[in-house]
């Protein structure tokens, strides 16, 4: 979901209105247009590749098959790509022909790539920052190959709370340059540390100042410190004005179907009423349920969210 400038700053400027108002009505208001037969379902369902993260780390199933994976097991027809089961493939373009060939011949859509291990973007040392962006910018090269629309990215940093933000937004700012002139967006997960407050991330981005750089609001990341958590509910809020896409985290599930974390009657409203209509990725982490088991009632309570509110 692109935002404009314009819409952005409202946005931002109005988060504290949005936070204290009815986000169920308001997304009631928002699913209204919704109604009538025929019209694009509430929000789309993706799989998040770290959901498997075991089965492909243990080498029970090939990272190239992901896509017929999702398709075929899952029911799932689009996909979000983990860098870390193909880290030395970012420039094999052979290899990347054969994960998009087996994406397409499954009729799957390559949402995004989540990349990790490639530097932290707001490094105080200059040196090591401009490192870490040049090395995302391959990322930005395969996901435009493979279709995707962003890259998933983290904003690490290290100093005081307004250091780090403007250090991250320095980097951040530097590759969503880069990554607009091939028309993929620069995405970034709460994903612990000050990005897991809502306040300093959204902060971030609007400092940032470049449409091409969102946010991904991950529903069950955001421990900032040991035995720190901001509030899950609030956190989302202040980073669906920025939202390119949304993470499902999931852990373990009740007799009833439910996440035991995270309420999903409540989070699904507040991603809806910020005019959210994108894809949202089932990322099961959990190890109560077997992965497949996890992947299956993600989907399933996203599913029942929907329609309930439909």
């Amino acid at each position: 979901m692109s935002l404009s400038l314009s819409r952005r700053d409202f946005l931002s400027a109005s988060a504290g209105l949005v936070a204290s108002a009815s986000v169920s009505s308001l997304a009631q208001g928002l699913m209204a247009a919704d109604a009538p037969a025929g019209k694009a379902p509430l929000f789309k369902i993706s799989l998040a590749q770290w959901s498997l993260h075991r089965t492909f780390f243990d080498k029970k199933a090939d990272p190239l098959d992901f896509a017929k994976i999702s398709k075929t097991e899952f029911g799932i027809e689009a996909v979000e790509y983990v860098n870390q089961f193909f880290k030395d493939k970012a420039k094999d373009f052979g290899y990347l022909g054969e994960l998009k060939k087996r994406a397409d011949d499954h009729g799957v859509t390559s949402v995004l790539i989540m990349c990790d291990g490639e530097g932290a973007l707001g490094d105080p040392d200059e040196t090591k920052r401009l490192a870490a962006v040049d090395n995302h910018k391959k990322w930005v090269e395969a996901a435009k190959f493979l279709g995707c629309h962003s890259i998933r990215v983290n904003a690490q940093s290290s100093g005081s709370y307004w250091e780090q933000m403007k250090l991250a937004a320095d980097g951040l700012r530097r590759l969503s340059e880069f990554g607009a002139t091939h028309n993929i967006g620069v995405i970034v997960e709460n994903h612990g540390g000050l990005s897991s407050n809502g306040t300093w991330l959204s902060s971030t981005i609007h400092t940032v100042n470049n449409p091409n750089c969102g946010t991904l609001p991950d529903f069950g990341n955001f421990r900032v410190a040991n035995n720190v958590n901001y509030d899950r509910y609030k956190g989302t809020e202040e980073l669906m004005p920025f939202a390119k896409g949304v993470s499902a985290k999931s852990h373990e599930f009740d007799d009833a179907g439910n996440e035991t974390k995270t309420d999903y009657r409540r989070m699904i409203p507040i991603v809806l009423a910020y005019g959210y209509r994108g894809w949202i990725g089932v990322e099961y982490e959990g190890s109560k349920h077997s992965e497949a088991d996890g992947i299956k009632l993600t989907k399933k309570l996203l599913e029942t969210v929907r329609s309930e509110l439909s």
